[in-house]
């Protein structure tokens, strides 16, 4: 079971975007998540009239560590550490600072 899965809401720990908050769109292999809005780099791309892209500069986001993240707690209003409990056959995520289940 992952600590932070997709939907979660993050708080950005580290990187120039620290203290962002935003919703992860994607778990991506090798530890890395895409929050929305965070991490955004401009990217140039070149037009590609079979496919009707019309060039430019776009601006997109990029993976972030999953080391630099942490949940929301929206009761503290604080970014917070996921731990695990075990409740008979379910193993559930859980609030380290305050004990109660994550969603």
């Amino acid at each position: 079971m992952q600590k932070i899965k997709r939907d979660d809401e993050v708080v950005i720990l580290a990187g120039k975007d620290r203290g962002k908050r935003g919703k992860v769109r994607k778990v991506l292999e090798g530890g890395k998540l895409l929050v929305t809005g965070v991490n955004m780099v401009k990217k140039h791309t070149k037009p590609n009239p079979q496919q009707g892209v019309a060039g430019g500069i776009v601006e997109q986001e990029r993976p972030i560590q999953i080391s630099n993240v942490a949940i929301f707690n929206p009761d503290t209003n604080r970014a917070d550490r996921v731990g695990f409990k075990l409740d008979g056959d379910d193993k559930a995520r859980i609030f380290k600072s305050s004990g109660m289940k994550i969603d």
